[in-house]
C-alpha cells in the first residue's frame, strides 16, 4: 500500500444490520463478527477515532443509544419487528434501514462522518447508500461469502439464495476498498467475485491477549466440575450445519466404538446455541447423541463470556473446529492463546489460523478424525508442543495490530476521492429497494 499523506479520520460509521456487538457470541446469529467489531471499534475509540455503530433495534427495551466503550457508541435502528425476523428476511427491512440511518444526516453537519465501514453483505447495501449520500468511502468487510459456502455446502444445509451473491456482487464492485481476513479470501475475492485486486486488503482479525491467555488446566477443571483425569474435547461455535458440530459426535462415537476403554475418560463439551440452519431442529445435536450412544460423554454448555470461554479453553485437551468454511476462524487462534492445540478442518482461512499451532483434517471422514484424535490424546509430549507453537502464534494476532492494519486502510481511504458509484455500477441489477 502505498504512503498516506496522513489524512485525519476522526469519526468512522460501522454498519451491522444483521447482529447486534451487543449480543452474546455463540447463538443466532452472533459470531466472530460481534467480536471483531468490538475489539476494533473500542481500540479505534483509544486511539481518539469516535465510532458509532449502527445495528437493528430487536428490543423494545434497548435505548437508542448505547455506550460500548470511550468514544464508541452502538445506534439501534427501528427496521421491521424487534422479534420474529431471522437473517435471511432482513433484505425486505434494508430500506426501513437505511432510511434510519440516513435521518442522522439530518442531525449530523456536513463532514461528520469521514467513511463508513460495513460487516456483511446485508450491511454493504446500506453503507453503499449512506456512503454515496454522506460523499465519503465505503470500506467493507465481507466475513462470511454466499459462493464459498455454497461451495462447501454441509450435507442437508440450505444453499445461500442467489440475491445474496447478487448483493454481495454489488457490495464488491462499489466498495472503496474490501477487508479480507486471510489471503486466501482475499483470492476468493478475485476469482470468485471479480473484486480489483488493487482495492482488496489482508486484514486479519486478532485475539485479545489479556483475557484469553494460558491457565492452569486442573485449576480450570475444577472450577468447571470437569475431572481432572479425562480427555477433554471442546467445540465452541454456532450450532449449525456449516460448522459441523455433527462431524465431532460422529467422530466419539466412532472412537468409543473401536476404543470402548476410552469411554470412563471420555469428556466432551460443546459450546454455543442453535444458528441459522440450525434454528429449524434447535435439539437436532442432542438428539444424534442419544442415538449414537454418546450422550452420556456429551456436554451442551450455553454460550460464555471471554472470560469464561478462556476457562473452558484452558481447561481442554484439544479444541476442535470440523468447519466447512471459516473465512478465518476465530476460535481457533482463541484456543491457541489459551495454549489449547487445535483439530481443525483444512478449509478456508484456518490454514492461516492453526499454522503450527494444531493439526488441520483433510477429509470428513469420521474415523480419520478419530486417528487424530487419539493420536495427539495419547502424546504428551507432542501435544505439549503443539500448546507452545500455539501460544507463540496466537501472540501475532494481537486485536491492536488489527487496528493498527485496519486504521491504516482507513487513512489510505480518506486520502482518495469517493468513487462515484454511477460509475462502476449496472443499475439495471440494482434492486429498486437500495436505489437512491
Amino acid at each position: 500500500m502505498s504512503e498516506s499523506t496522513g489524512c485525519p479520520v476522526r469519526r468512522v460509521a460501522m454498519i451491522s444490520v444483521h447482529t447486534s456487538p451487543l449480543d452474546q457470541p455463540g447463538t443466532g446469529d452472533a459470531g466472530g463478527l460481534n467480536v471483531y467489531v468490538v475489539e476494533t471499534a473500542k481500540r479505534l475509540g483509544a486511539r481518539g477515532v469516535e465510532v458509532e455503530i449502527f445495528t437493528r433495534r430487536t428490543s423494545a427495551s434497548l435505548a437508542d443509544t448505547v455506550a460500548l466503550a470511550p468514544k464508541v457508541i452502538v445506534r439501534h435502528i427501528d427496521a421491521g419487528p424487534y422479534e420474529g425476523l431471522v437473517k435471511e428476511d432482513l433484505p425486505g427491512q434494508l430500506c426501513a434501514f437505511a432510511a434510519g440511518v440516513m435521518r442522522f444526516v439530518a442531525i449530523s453537519p456536513e463532514g461528520h462522518y469521514d467513511l463508513v465501514h460495513s460487516h456483511y453483505w446485508l450491511s454493504g447495501q446500506v453503507g453503499w447508500l449512506a456512503a454515496d449520500r454522506w460523499n465519503v468511502p465505503l470500506v467493507h468487510t465481507m466475513h462470511t461469502m454466499s459462493k464459498v459456502k455454497n461451495l462447501a455446502l454441509a450435507e442437508g444445509d440450505r444453499p445461500e439464495p442467489k440475491g445474496r451473491e447478487i448483493g454481495e456482487e454489488q457490495v464488491v464492485k462499489v466498495a472503496s476498498w474490501l477487508i479480507a481476513n486471510t489471503d486466501t479470501e482475499a483470492g476468493e475475492l478475485v476469482d470468485l467475485y471479480d473484486a480489483d485486486p488493487a482495492r482488496v486488503r489482508v486484514v486479519s482479525p486478532g485475539v485479545d491477549l489479556e483475557v484469553l491467555k494460558p491457565a492452569d488446566q486442573d485449576e480450570c477443571r475444577a472450577e468447571l466440575g470437569l475431572p481432572q483425569d479425562a480427555d477433554v474435547l471442546l467445540f465452541v461455535g454456532r450450532l449449525q450445519p456449516l460448522k459441523a458440530p455433527d462431524l465431532l459426535v460422529r467422530a466419539v462415537a466412532a472412537m468409543l466404538q473401536d476404543h470402548p476403554e476410552r469411554r470412563d475418560r471420555t469428556v466432551v463439551a460443546i459450546l454455543g446455541g442453535p444458528s441459522g440452519s440450525g434454528m429449524d431442529k434447535p435439539r437436532a445435536l442432542q438428539a444424534m447423541a442419544r442415538e449414537l450412544g454418546v450422550a452420556d460423554v456429551v456436554q451442551f454448555v450455553p454460550p460464555q463470556t471471554r472470560p469464561q470461554l478462556a476457562r473452558w479453553f484452558a481447561a481442554a485437551d484439544l479444541t476442535v473446529v470440523p468447519s466447512h468454511s471459516e473465512s478465518f476462524g476465530l476460535v481457533a487462534i482463541e484456543s491457541m492463546a489459551c495454549g489449547t492445540p487445535v483439530v481443525a478442518s483444512n478449509v478456508g482461512g484456518l490454514p492461516t489460523a492453526v499454522g503450527d499451532g494444531g493439526v488441520l483434517v483433510d477429509s470428513r471422514d469420521p474415523h480419520d478424525w478419530v486417528s487424530v484424535l487419539v493420536e495427539l490424546l495419547d502424546d504428551d509430549t507432542r501435544r505439549k508442543q503443539l500448546s507452545q507453537n500455539a501460544i507463540e502464534r496466537a501472540a501475532k494476532f494481537s486485536w491492536d495490530a488489527t487496528t493498527d492494519r485496519l486504521f491504516d486502510v482507513y487513512r489510505h481511504a480518506c486520502d482518495a476521492p469517493p468513487r462515484p458509484y454511477e460509475t462502476v455500477v449496472d443499475f439495471a441489477t440494482v434492486p429498486a429497494a437500495v436505489v437512491p
